[in-house]
């Protein structure tokens, strides 16, 4: 059993994107039971909201379920809770590092998507390129799962 965390500033765009596309991907190939997934923010200005409407638009017109995630912020207990953090950009590393206990490794999305040749997903929050992230997010979560084996 491995469990998976995804983290970006608000739980609203990267983030649960991350999460639905990361879920859609295990369902697929049949591991439902052995992976634990959720998402969280490190801020908690939109807890209890849905995700945006950028990243529910970008998750619909690629068939990716949606409709369970609620925005949440990271706890203290989810460092325990998760076997992987995974973030989406340089800024998130840096906070979840003063959050994190000693020795609890962070991982940016992209680390397990060296193809891209990108490290940081942006914020589509700002940006508007929910395409772009979303292709990002592809990217990462597939080589997640085969880093997972």
């Amino acid at each position: 059993m491995s469990s998976v965390l995804f983290v970006c500033l608000g739980n609203i765009c990267r983030s649960p994107m991350a999460e639905a596309v990361f879920r859609h991907l295990v369902s697929e190939a049949g591991r439902s039971e052995e992976i634990t997934i959720d998402s969280a923010g490190i801020g908690s200005w939109h807890a209890g909201e849905p995700p945006h409407i950028g990243t529910r638009t970008v998750l619909r017109e690629n068939g990716i379920a949606h409709d369970s995630l609620v925005c949440r912020q990271i706890t203290a207990a989810d460092f325990a809770k998760f076997d992987y953090v995974v973030c989406m950009d340089e800024e998130n590393l840096a906070a979840l590092k003063r959050i994190a206990p000693a020795g609890k490794t962070i991982y940016r999305l992209l680390d397990f998507a060296p193809e891209t040749g990108e490290q940081n997903i942006e914020d589509p929050y700002y940006t508007k390129r929910f395409d772009h992230v979303y292709s990002l997010v592809q990217a990462g979560c597939r080589g997640l799962l085969r880093e997972l084996g």
